[in-house]
């Protein structure tokens, strides 16, 4: 049964040891642990193997020296002493002198299970005989933190002695055993860890930012730092914007002193000339930014000074179109009137004179 009982207590520990790590492994680096060294103090019963021929129940004591090597294992060396009254026979005493890994689960404020697996040599005196046997113990525990420097334990487990020479015919003893133990720290603490530094803060979204002005936003500026007041395609590069109004002619001597409706003054088809104020209206619109003059020509027919007139209605028609369809007039400078200056065509032909006939949207760069 004793053997029994070490293979049991063997197949336990190798599964909860495998838990425990990968507690271990799981835990946020940084979180530190309490690496003093420390003594601990053992006082416990055994409860003995039969074999021995000895009272079943004996006290025994002890004094450990170890640290923690990570936050959930530590290391002792360790000496323990019990005294067994044999059968009758005398006195029969064991020394103890090993080394014990502890495997810890939870956290440190809490209690924390934990379990225990140590190797020895065990120092035997007895009437018969004199002399050193290997031994091991398997067990599990429980640990809590009373102060900052001391924990307090409690283990149980099972030690075997492979002592074959005390008692004819045995080849080692199993015993289980009950301790208790005042785990006490050297020196100061452990300072606190460092809060940990806070994360720069988070960039702009460059899609809110439009650093030059120019209305485009940063991630789509391929052309930073713009002057204030240039004229950028949706690039946020410059752009020169024209506005061409060719098409836009007016009928002969229109129009008229007073006549308010564009439609009736334009050559035919008129839908031909709309669509391109249409479409004048709609490039403003797109570039908010753009500031025009409306200026207005005539043919070479007629007096100067009529000409001149006829030219500022032309302009004053197409200006109120454009303010009519949202424009407003802040971006319109005029309307200005040229007569029959600055022709763009010849007068000698009916044609020539028709495309003469015209409104121009001359682009402020």
């Amino acid at each position: 049964m004793k053997r029994k009982g070490l293979f049991l207590l063997i197949g336990l520990a190798l599964g909860g040891v495998g838990a425990v790590h990968a507690q271990e492994s799981a835990e946020s680096a940084g979180n530190g642990y309490d690496g003093r060294w420390y003594i601990a103090p053992t006082v416990g019963g055994y409860y003995n193997d039969t074999d021995r021929n000895t009272n079943s129940r004996q006290v025994y004591y002890g004094l450990g020296f170890g640290k923690f090597i990570s936050n959930n294992a530590s290391i002792d060396i360790f000496a323990d002493r019990t005294k067994r009254d044999n059968d009758g026979t005398g006195h029969w005493s064991n020394n103890s002198y090993g080394v014990a890994a502890r495997f810890y689960a939870g956290a440190w404020d809490s209690w924390r299970p934990y379990l225990l697996a140590g190797v020895m040599g065990s120092y035997h005196h007895n009437p018969a005989d004199n002399g050193w046997s290997p031994a091991a113990e398997l067990g599990v525990g429980v640990s809590k933190t009373i102060t900052d420097s001391s924990d307090f334990r409690v283990e149980a487990g099972y030690r075997y002695d492979w002592d074959d020479k005390t008692n004819d015919g045995e080849n080692g003893y199993g015993d289980w055993f009950l301790g208790f133990s005042i785990v006490s720290r050297f020196g100061e603490p452990p300072a606190a860890p460092a809060p940990a530094a806070a994360p720069p803060p988070a960039a702009p979204d460059c899609s809110t930012l439009d650093s030059d002005g120019d209305g485009v936003n940063d991630c789509d500026d391929k052309c930073p730092a713009t002057p204030a007041g240039t004229i950028v395609g949706p690039d946020g590069c410059p752009q020169k914007v024209v506005i061409d109004l060719r098409g836009v002619n007016f009928k002969f001597d229109r129009p008229k002193k007073g006549e308010t409706n564009i439609g009736p003054t334009l050559q035919e088809p008129t839908s031909e000339s709309l669509g391109v104020l249409d479409q004048a209206v709609d490039t403003l619109q797109r570039y908010p930014q753009v500031k025009v003059t409306v200026a207005g020509y005539t043919d070479s027919v007629g007096k100067d000074a009529y000409n001149q007139s006829l030219s500022e209605r032309r302009a004053k028609i197409v200006f109120d179109y454009l303010t009519s369809h949202g424009i407003t007039a802040d971006r319109l400078e005029g309307p200005i009137g040229h007569g029959e200056g600055n022709p763009i065509d010849t007068n000698d032909t009916a044609e020539g004179r028709a495309r003469n006939r015209r409104t121009e949207l001359q682009v402020q760069q």
